[in-house]
């Protein structure tokens, strides 16, 4: 059973969610766990080794930076408005009701192409756990699939339960996943100074952190947006504002101790990798295209060796790949839902996406409605013609998605407070210089991805052709992850399209209301504090 949210207000408990349920060791948690660190180390670290080589360290720095500076922004919107919908919500107040829900709907298709690729992973990793290898090693088993889409359903039954419950599992995850990626990292290191490495393996040199080193512009751009995949999530510990205790503060800071610890982690995992495999194409190098989907379980049995205590670990850490991605599964469907709630509140979608869960307190329709299009759209995936190429690329297109809405929200926190900026040098550089910064960084990789990716279509995993109407005969070809990118934006604005002629009065509001479903445009608030 399910009741409607209420619409009063802005406040925590407007839209029915557990108020105060949520401290910050838990929002950072769910910051931390929803980057999934050792999935996503597994599955793009040979990517970005195979681009930029040696230079892998500094693209995982580098990447932080406009991580860092949009992490600002949230926090200093969230002060303003702690609402679920963060994005949506902040893009609508700044710059209208069509911006907003395209921003809602940048977090909603980035959170829906990643599922297909979490799914797949647990389902391989759970079969490799039990030594099943024949079966785990084909990503596009039938029974891969059966795993991967009871996965779906146990985390969508755990976020419908409640926020809680999901807390406290990721707690117990994510310690799982930081111990033993910080004790392969300390072997792989250890073994390597101490004479007894691989034969591949190489000591840490400071020509890793020269950018210099990368040998083209279009290189560089490539190995970043790959690393946005890899930090992006940390915006689930803002989604869960309503939620915390203190929202006005706790989701913000959850949101910039998410992405140091992540950059602190990232950066010792790949240099530990890195020394001890080298980046050959051969053997566990990490440049060897035949482990680029899956580093961590290569070199798990190369640093920890045989015998019990290495069988033992070996073991462990696929278990934590596969815990890292349950927990990115989990915390994939949290944010998503509430974006969903927010966006059903305000009447942007239709008001069954306001129902909250009476006793659990959580988003109903937002939550099922989502784990339901995950596996729909996981099995289309499964059963198209190459279908783990086409997997691959939807998270090169996941990217494009980060980029876009990320950005937005660094331009929106500026447009917000325009009018605020010069009553302090904090204002002037954490409300606006800074996320400015944030978003033009952001802006300009998706623009030189969608640039890349149309002009060398063989880059991709996959390749899209059409035939042009203007010039009959001519045959243009386009990459799988641009058709991906920008296929799944057209699907946002051809649905809004629809929305505008449905539901009207969100698209066509002057205010930001909730007893009114409508809004738009608000102008800063001169009484927001600047501390």
């Amino acid at each position: 059973m399910t009741s409607t949210a209420p619409t009063a207000e802005s406040q925590s408990a407007d839209k029915g969610l557990r108020g105060g349920a949520l401290g910050i060791i838990a929002s950072v948690v769910i910051g931390v766990a929803s980057t999934a660190p050792a999935y996503s180390l597994a599955a793009t670290l040979g990517f970005i080794v195979a681009g930029v080589g040696l230079q892998s360290p500094i693209i995982v720095i580098l990447a932080f930076v406009p991580m860092l500076f949009t992490a600002i922004g949230y926090q200093e919107l969230n002060k303003a408005d702690p609402d679920c919908g963060t994005t949506f919500t902040w893009a609508t107040r700044a710059f209208g009701p069509k911006t907003g829900w395209i921003g809602g709907w940048g977090i909603i298709a980035a959170d829906i192409l990643v599922m297909a690729s979490l799914a797949q992973v647990a389902g391989q990793y759970v079969f490799l756990l039990v030594g099943a290898d024949s079966i785990g090693s084909n990503s596009t088993s039938g029974w891969v699939l059966l795993v991967g889409v009871l996965w779906i359903v146990v985390m969508t039954a755990i976020c419908y339960v409640g926020v809680e419950l999901s807390a406290r599992l990721q707690q117990v995850l994510l310690s799982v996943e930081l111990f033993v990626l910080l004790v392969f990292s300390a072997v792989a290191l250890i073994r390597v100074y101490s004479g007894h490495g691989a034969a591949s393996s190489i000591h840490l040199d400071w020509s890793w952190f020269n950018p210099l080193q990368i040998d083209s512009f279009s290189t560089f751009f490539r190995g970043l947006l790959l690393m946005l995949f890899i930090y992006w999530g940390w915006d689930s510990a803002v989604s869960v504002n309503e939620e915390t205790a203190d929202p006005g503060r706790t989701p913000g800071r959850a949101a910039i101790i998410s992405t140091v610890m992540l950059v602190v982690t990232y950066t010792l995992v790949t240099i530990a990798a890195q020394s001890f495999a080298g980046v050959g194409s051969k053997g566990i190098g990490l440049g060897n295209g035949d482990n680029s989907s899956d580093v961590i379980s290569v070199l798990g049995k190369a640093v920890f060796g045989g015998g019990f205590v290495g069988g033992f670990m070996s073991h462990l850490l696929i278990f934590m790949v596969l815990t890292s991605a349950a927990a990115s599964t989990q915390t994939t469907i949290l944010p998503t839902a509430r974006t969903a709630l927010s966006m059903g509140v305000y009447r942007a979608l239709p008001s069954r996406f306001a129902e909250v869960h009476p006793r659990f307190r959580t988003p109903t329709v937002a939550t099922l409605g989502f784990g339901g299009i995950s596996i729909v759209l996981y099995a289309i995936l499964n059963y198209t013609s190459n279908a783990a190429n086409v997997i691959a690329d939807c998270v090169t297109a996941l990217g494009m998605m980060i980029a876009f809405y990320y950005g937005l929200t660094g331009f929106a926190c500026a447009w917000y407070y325009r009018k605020t900026l010069t009553n302090s040098a904090r204002d002037l550089w954490m409300r606006g210089i800074i996320p400015t910064l944030g978003g033009i960084i952001m802006y300009f990789a998706l623009a030189w991805s969608l640039h890349d990716d149309w002009l060398n279509p063989l880059k991709s995993s996959t390749a899209a052709s059409y035939t042009t109407f203007t010039v009959p005969g001519t045959h243009v070809q386009m990459g799988g992850a641009f058709a991906l990118g920008v296929g799944t934006m057209i699907v946002g604005v051809i649905i809004m399209l629809v929305l505008m002629r449905t539901i009207p009065a969100f698209f066509k509001g002057r205010t930001l209301n909730r007893d009114t479903p409508t809004l738009v445009r608000d102008e800063p608030d001169l009484k927001l504090p600047t501390t």
